[in-house]
């Protein structure tokens, strides 16, 4: 006949267990994670001792999970068939675990005055108290592995204490029996603890039966090597994770163990939603332990540029902690963000060099995520800009190409890598501010995405050269030829069109840029560019600032416009007067600065009208 042992937690299982059902946990349903948790680790275990020929009872019986549900009597029931525990392991394990540290920790806390905080409490493997949450009554039929040992029965209440007592004929293993409480018995219904199972523990490696139905039926692939997965696993597991019946744009599945052990599987889509109209997407990366999900879409996991990715990491340096759902050790997770995103920065690297083609496919859909990443992720920014691709002024139309692969090409004088942002190509050859490039034979990216400007001001140097705007360019022609005003005319036609300009333009001036545009505008203001300008203007933001500042007028002394101008001032200054004045809103609408065309459009009317009145 059995005796029952009556057994009293410790004044610190007492508070530990009221901090575990009140402070820590958001979601009650959390305890049945922890619960299967637990019951695959004692799975893993016995799985180890069987490869090292350990001797063990009922080695016929392949380790697994059973749960049995009873939603009339507010029951659930939880069985594994692995290592199982003697009277010792229950008594320390579920009756006192002083051992751990619990003591001091409650000490800490009190001498901090501070309220129960889970960063602190997850370093405790206390998880299995979690089953007092739902349950108020629980009992743990445990059978240890060993051949000699019998099986023992714990059962509690909660912080009244716990009994223990030998119980016959036990399977190897653990049963959990829990009496839910009144509020808790929906647990017990079927098809909200399958819903439960799934999202939680849909890849705990060993099979999980609820109602003697295998409901974890997908395998956890990233956990397996590349070379036993095969492509169509590959795409089953995308389309039941991503939801996208599309095949992935790419896939990167990857396996490390230094720094930090990752098993990380993470897939493109083909289609860029948010371009879509979907609206700003949220990351799709879900984070697990050991297969056990401990953050579903996983906000940290990755910096925001990256939220297009869908996938799993699984780590096993993540803390087993009792607030699985909020992560408790950002250093880890910022540890975990540089890795995940260096390497997945390094893989699109390379698949751009493996393929150009399918390279430059993902950047049609993905490169405003990539250049919100230069914009935003310090850390890794050169990384960033090496995956940038552009237009140059020696590519063909169409043809794109890397900033790396603009500076290889450049001539080893050339300090600075020269962009230049206009609408589109044909608008960047006939820019003012191509001229003396072109003259010079210097290759300068096209840009055609208004974002790159800002890309470029947050990248500022790459590859040791820096980004220089066009406009801004300290560059002159090499040689001139042909008629040109003298240095003398020059001057006194850029002091008589200042006077007539007015506070239209900061300066006149002639220009050392321009080989066959008449003038061109130049902000006064180095780091103001016509693009920035625009933008601001378009965004409300250029009453009384740069956006609205006058700007700077370059003539061309070489220019027959320039060069008759000069000459028509004295013979009729009106007429002057009205083309210097067309020349400005030209120069406006090059740089794309005009805002109102009706006064130029009545001004050329008038100039053909006097055209066209001298040749009749």
């Amino acid at each position: 006949m059995s005796t029952t042992e009556k057994h009293h937690f410790q004044a610190e299982i007492q508070q530990l267990l009221d901090i575990v059902i009140h402070s820590l946990y958001t979601d009650k349903e959390i305890f049945v994670r922890e619960l299967i948790s637990n019951a695959a680790d004692a799975c893993e275990k016995l799985r180890f001792l069987q490869s090292s020929g350990t001797e063990i009872h009922q080695p016929e019986v392949a380790p697994e999970i059973h749960i049995q549900t009873d939603d009339k009597l507010g029951l659930i029931t939880i069985s594994d068939s692995g290592i199982g525990m003697t009277h010792a392991d229950l008594v320390q394990n579920l009756g006192t675990i002083a051992h751990s540290g619990t003591k001091a920790f409650l000490s800490q806390l009190a001498e901090q005055n501070k309220k129960a905080d889970a960063q602190l409490i997850g370093k405790f493997g206390v998880g299995f108290y979690s089953a007092f949450m739902a349950a108020g009554k629980v009992s743990v039929h445990s059978r240890a592995y060993l051949p000699q040992e019998q099986g023992w029965v714990w059962t509690s209440e909660g912080a009244n204490g716990y009994e223990i007592e030998q119980a016959q004929d036990l399977p190897r293993g653990t049963r959990i029996v829990l009496t839910l409480k009144d509020d808790a018995k929906a647990f017990s219904e079927e098809s909200k603890l399958e819903g439960i199972i799934k999202r939680y523990s849909n890849f705990v490696q060993f099979p999980i039966h609820l109602n003697g139905k295998r409901i974890n039926t997908v395998q956890a692939i990233w956990s397996r090597s590349q070379s036993e997965v095969k492509e169509e696993e590959y795409n089953e597991f995308y389309q039941y994770l991503g939801h996208d019946q599309d095949k992935p744009l790419y896939r990167l599945h990857f396996n490390s163990d230094a720094p930090l052990s990752i098993q990380s599987l993470l897939f493109v889509p083909a289609k860029n939603w948010e371009s879509m109209g979907m609206g700003r997407i949220d990351s799709d990366v879900h984070l697990y332990c050991r297969k056990v999900l401990i953050q579903s879409k996983a906000k940290d996991l990755f910096p925001e540029w990256l939220r297009f990715l869908k996938g799993v990491v699984d780590s096993e340096d993540l803390p087993l902690n009792i607030s699985r759902e909020s992560m408790q050790d950002s250093t880890l997770m910022q540890r975990l963000n540089n890795a995940l995103t260096g390497k997945f920065i390094k893989f699109l690297g390379e698949q751009a060099e493996k393929d150009a083609a399918a390279y430059e496919t993902f950047y049609a859909e993905y490169q405003r995520f990539i250049k919100e990443g230069v914009a935003t992720d310090y850390t890794h920014r050169e990384g960033l800009g090496k995956l940038l691709r552009y237009e140059t002024s020696t590519t063909k139309k169409g043809e794109l190409t890397s900033l790396s692969a603009y500076v290889t090409r450049m001539g080893a004088e050339q300090k600075e890598t020269y962009y230049l942002l206009a609408p589109n190509r044909e608008a960047a050859e006939a820019s003012p501010y191509y001229e003396v490039f072109l003259s010079r034979g210097t290759e300068v990216v096209f840009m055609y995405d208004p974002w790159d400007e800002f890309v470029m001001e947050h990248l500022h140097t790459f590859e040791g050269k820096t980004l220089k705007a066009a406009e801004k360019a300290d560059l002159g022609l090499e040689k001139t030829e042909g008629e040109s005003l003298s240095e003398a005319d020059g001057a006194a036609l850029a002091k008589w069109m200042k006077e007539t300009l007015g506070e239209a333009v900061r300066e006149v001036r002639i220009s050392q840029r321009l080989v066959e545009s008449p003038a061109v505008l130049v902000d006064s203001d180095k780091y103001m560019t016509s693009s920035m300008r625009r933008i601001l203007k378009a965004a409300g933001k250029g009453q009384e600032g740069s956006g609205n500042a006058p700007q700077d007028l370059e003539i061309n002394p070489r220019s027959p416009i320039i060069i008759r101008l000069s000459a028509q001032r004295g013979a009729d200054a009106a007429l002057a007067g009205t083309v210097t004045e067309q020349l400005l809103d030209n120069a406006r609408v090059s740089a794309g600065l005009l805002e109102d065309p009706r006064a130029m459009l009545k001004r050329m009317n008038e100039l053909l009208e006097r055209v066209l009145g001298k040749q009749a």
